[in-house]
């Protein structure tokens, strides 16, 4: 069995979220975007919960939320069981705005998909549940594991 070097690993990601970028349409920041998938994904959250999955501040999770919020494509309402909550929703735009951005996705990578070899597009498709499975991965349980990067 091949072992995987993760810094190998880890700079394969770092292109692959370049691609994810040029891959989709203009409008939406990536946060915002990822947002959106995780309330579609998991139902409606806590504003705290997404802004800690998201790995942002809370005051930048409230102006996002706010932002969608004017744009329809979440709406915010106090939580049943702690009205000092704010529960946020995604909407049936915000659904639209998922699928349209997911299906300009498919159609751009079904060109470069097109100019792989056979041998490739059957590793990719190998690969995929891994990939799920990573991309699935508790995120927050290994938080405490990375070391801090010093930024000086």
């Amino acid at each position: 069995m091949n072992e995987i070097d993760p810094a190998e690993l880890a700079a394969g990601l770092e292109r692959l979220v370049g691609l994810i970028r040029w891959l989709s349409p203009p409008g939406l920041s990536m946060t915002a975007a990822a947002t959106l998938a995780a309330l579609e994904r998991l139902g409606p959250a806590r504003l705290t919960a997404l802004a800690a999955r998201e790995g942002v501040t809370q005051p930048a999770m409230t102006q996002l939320i706010a932002r969608l919020t004017e744009q329809g494509l979440v709406t915010r309402a106090a939580d049943p069981h702690d009205g000092r909550v704010a529960r946020i929703e995604l909407t049936r735009a915000g659904r639209g705005l998922l699928a349209g951005r997911r299906a300009v996705r498919a159609e751009r990578i079904s060109g470069l998909l097109a100019a792989l070899s056979p041998d490739d597009r059957q590793a990719l498709a190998a690969a995929l549940p891994a990939v799920n499975a990573l991309a699935s991965a508790r995120r927050d349980e290994h938080v405490a594991d990375v070391p801090a990067v010093s930024t000086h």
